[in-house]
């Protein structure tokens, strides 16, 4: 069922004149920075015994940081003209960036919560390249709520669109998925507890360790304690301990990311997410960008039926969370978001695969026992009996591992979309429009050769770049890419002929 939102803000013209950040950011800006150093400020002030060379060390970080903002917002002009999206800043090292309109994939609203507090966001204009390590876009932070809203609709219409911003200023967005409590049982399976928790234990051991505090003493004796008791005890008493620190943190961890989670379709033709408890998130994709979907299903993940979904977008790259379309959900709310993304009556990732050869089967069942047993041969000769015996063990899990693999290869094609799942571990099953790959790529290892299959790969300027039919055997390969895309791929095969 669909729900109708408000509508979406007029188109703005565009912002030809040069113009500062809001003012408030002298204030937000350094409150940001300041939270994140609130554990370096305790333990400098409280937990220092009062020693003057800490009080004045945390001072001068303080009017560093005031004084830092201060310069950014005394040296930072943006405008947004027809063609560009312009940037400059910087005292000693000027800094001028130029964005053209029409290389904008994504606008990104971040409010970090001394954004919210002040009604303040910064917005990250995407363009999915990286000309530098860390460049992609650029960033005004920060302009009011309402500016960054008005400007997330001006940046993500072209001009062409302008005599049509009227019409769709009539039209209401309709929301497609929106948070659910019940989503919470699959954030341990996510194992991002685990994560978060061995981040923040090596945080504060550094902290202490540099501080000369004893705070982990406690804990090496509760660990020495454990230790001595009998086997099944200590056993059960770390599992017991794993399991509650990875359900309590990844749950907490996944509300922290996710909670408000809204996705809509605006009248602006715009895919927009909108996530987050302490720092919101806001990604707007134009859907004219939109070349498919990606469901990914880690191993646990997939053992509860849950999966989480992406975009595939022209010039944006999976890399970071812009293309994050549904957090960690049931796998059928998945289907179900890609095909209303999509705008299908079922969504591709539905499809019935077409199995793969069983000499692909073959090869992974090698590859997935064979290293575990050379590794316990190895340990035989030259370690303690134990060892080897307890790798042994293992190769039957490997086994199922191998065949699990081999389950999860597949491939399918559509009247509009091309469908490949591979992997075991992270199961991903993309589903590529068929307009928007731009090449094909046929490539075959020795073994590859000798078991007749071929790995088909269908380039595109989306997603990855590249997404791969794996271990196929030679000739369905090379017929799915001639159906896929008729004609691409042909003159090179009427030429092998």
């Amino acid at each position: 069922m669909t729900t109708e939102l408000p509508a979406a803000p007029e188109y703005a013209e565009p912002v030809v004149d040069w113009h500062r950040l809001d003012v408030r950011m002298l204030v937000v800006r350094p409150l940001n920075e300041l939270l994140g150093l609130v554990p370096l400020f305790v333990g400098l002030l409280v937990l220092g015994k009062g020693e003057t060379w800490r009080i004045l060390v945390s001072a001068g970080v303080i009017a560093a940081i005031v004084l830092f903002g201060l310069l950014r917002w005394i040296t930072t002009r943006y405008r947004i003209t027809a063609e560009q999206v312009e940037l400059h800043t910087g005292l000693l090292v000027r800094k001028r960036l130029a964005v053209p309109r029409d290389r904008i994939r994504t606008v990104d609203l971040t409010a970090k919560l001394g954004h919210r507090l002040f009604g303040l966001s910064a917005i990250r204009v995407g363009t999915g390249q990286r000309d530098q390590p860390g460049e992609d876009g650029l960033t005004l932070d920060a302009v009011s709520s309402a500016e960054a809203e008005r400007l997330r609709v001006l940046l993500l219409t072209t001009a062409k669109a302008a005599t049509t911003a009227v019409a769709a200023q009539e039209r209401t967005g309709t929301e497609l998925s929106k948070w659910d409590n019940r989503w919470l049982r699959y954030a341990p399976l996510t194992l991002s507890g685990l994560v978060a928790a061995g981040a923040l234990f090596g945080f504060v051991a550094n902290f202490a360790r540099e501080l000369d505090i004893e705070v982990l003493d406690p804990m090496t004796e509760a660990a020495h304690w454990v230790a001595r008791q009998p086997l099944g005890l200590t056993v059960a008493v770390f599992a017991g301990v794993v399991l509650l620190v990875a359900t309590l943190g990844s749950a907490l961890v996944y509300v922290v990311q996710f909670h408000g989670y809204r996705l809509t379709r605006e009248p602006d033709d715009t895919v927009r997410v909108r996530r987050g408890l302490l720092t919101t998130r806001s990604v707007s994709v134009a859907e004219q960008r939109l070349r498919g979907v990606e469901l990914v299903e880690p191993l646990l993940l997939r053992a509860g039926r849950g999966a989480h979904a992406k975009t595939v977008t022209t010039g944006l790259g999976r890399k970071g969370e812009s293309n994050l379309l549904l957090p960690p959900a049931p796998v059928t709310e998945a289907h179900r978001v890609s095909a209303e993304v999509l705008r299908q009556d079922r969504s591709p990732t539905l499809t019935p695969l077409r199995r793969h050869p069983v000499a692909a089967l073959r090869r992974r069942m090698v590859r997935a026992v064979v290293p575990p047993l050379v590794l316990a041969a190895v340990l035989a000769w030259f370690a303690p009996d134990w060892t080897w015996q307890v790798v042994l063990a293992l190769v039957p899990f490997a086994a199922l591992l191998g065949w699990d693999r081999y389950r999860s290869l597949g491939h399918a094609l559509t009247e509009r979309h091309l469908i490949a799942r591979a992997g075991s571990a992270i199961r991903e099953t993309v589903a590529l429009q068929r307009t928007g790959i731009i090449g094909w790529r046929v490539s075959r290892s020795f073994f590859q050769r000798r078991a007749g299959l071929v790995t088909i790969t269908a380039t595109t300027a989306a997603g990855d770049g590249a997404y791969h039919v794996v271990d196929v055997a030679e000739a369905d390969g090379l017929a799915l890419a001639d159906e896929a895309v008729p004609d691409l791929l042909r003159p090179f095969l009427e030429l092998a002929d």
